[in-house]
């Protein structure tokens, strides 16, 4: 595994930057709960599991975590979530996901969550709204990190498991109070988004936004359904937006934020290699750009990585990048005193670090 020190190797930035990176206050707002799960974390719960093919040596999880292509890291990510059996297990991987980002600087995440996944391995589903409140209130008095969530319909699970996320989502009884915004995963091949219109429609109407994956492994197409069928305020990746001059015009001109997860790109192989990932042609066409980390143990990063990432991509100083930081405060679904006061904190930061 590489932490925040290490970035690909080409036109790295300097020590100065990756100083500045890694105190530069931030949003993310595209990691997954499960993907987020630290060496440390996942050993133990396959420790815990001893029934799981997944490795409890952290050293071991290096290899494990290589992927061959998208299916391959769909199969070893669905692994890992079979080792969350507990809510125990739930309350644990929150709260750690929650400290390794406040160690980042994040203030405010939106954590996507497949309750799905939990609900059918036989957690409760009240059991499970409380594990990830308990650990959300935690986190946010501990370390000081506000949290919301996302539920995310996995798309390789068919219609029944968007009608249980939609369930969970929208019943008042049950939604917890962090839950933000509505969502759609997995693979998109052979995973048409128009068939979850009905879905998103009942999350909008009960108040949620609209998250889904789109266009990270499929073209253009698919992000042009997220938009018309799905509601999209947000898009989860849109890498193949790109290829479409009118599509990058259409998200810029309705500030149609793209989440952009460079590394994971690469090591899903959505991406051949990181001089070639379109997060420039998104720039040059003013299209709002968010950077994220996605599943960043699993990619073998974390955010400031990703920031580190960005920094060489797209030549930005310190000036760029706190830019670049508030995109994805703009871009969240924190209410309005909060997004100002992270913005606030992000530009006396950058005001202090530029002072002669």
């Amino acid at each position: 595994m590489t932490d925040s020190s290490s970035v690909p190797a080409a036109g790295t930035p300097d020590r100065d930057l990756r100083t500045f990176i890694a105190g530069l206050p931030k949003a993310e707002l595209h990691v997954h709960h499960v993907g987020s799960a630290s060496p440390r974390i996942v050993s133990e719960l396959a420790a815990r599991h001893p029934d799981s093919k997944v490795p409890t040596d952290p050293e071991a999880l290096v290899d494990y975590f290589t992927f061959t292509d998208f299916a391959h890291f769909i199969e070893v990510y669905l692994s890992v979530v079979d080792l969350i059996r507990t809510p125990e297990d739930v309350r644990l991987l929150t709260y750690e996901v929650a400290r390794d980002l406040a160690r980042q600087q994040v203030r405010y995440a939106e954590l996507t969550i497949t309750p799905f996944s939990s609900t059918r391995r036989g957690i409760e589903e009240t059991a499970f709204m409380a594990a990830i409140e308990d650990a959300r209130k935690a986190a946010e008095a501990e370390f000081g990190t506000v949290l919301r969530w996302c539920f995310d319909i996995p798309g390789e699970a068919g219609l029944e498991s968007a009608e249980e996320t939609a369930r969970l989502a929208t019943d008042d009884r049950i939604r917890p109070e962090g839950l933000v915004s509505f969502g759609l995963g997995g693979p998109e091949i052979g995973v048409p988004r128009p068939q979850f219109k009905p879905y998103f429609d009942r999350a909008i109407a009960a108040g949620l936004h609209s998250v889904p994956h789109a266009g990270e492994t499929t073209g253009p197409e698919t992000v042009w359904d997220a938009l018309r069928e799905l509601g999209a305020e947000r898009i989860g990746h849109g890498t193949s937006s790109a290829q479409d001059p009118a599509l990058l015009a259409h998200l810029a001109e309705h500030r149609i934020p793209l989440e952009v997860c460079p590394t994971s790109n690469i090591a899903t192989r959505a991406v051949r290699t990181l001089d070639e990932h379109p997060i420039k042609e998104f720039t040059r066409a003013g299209v709002l750009v968010t950077i994220n980390s996605d599943d960043p143990p699993m990619f073998g990063t974390d955010l400031n990585n990703e920031y580190a990432v960005a920094a060489r991509l797209l030549e930005l100083d310190e000036r760029g990048l706190a830019d670049l930081a508030k995109n994805a405060v703009e871009a969240s679904f924190f209410d309005a005193q909060g997004k100002a006061r992270i913005a606030a904190e992000i530009d006396a930061y950058t005001a202090a670090w530029l002072a002669p």
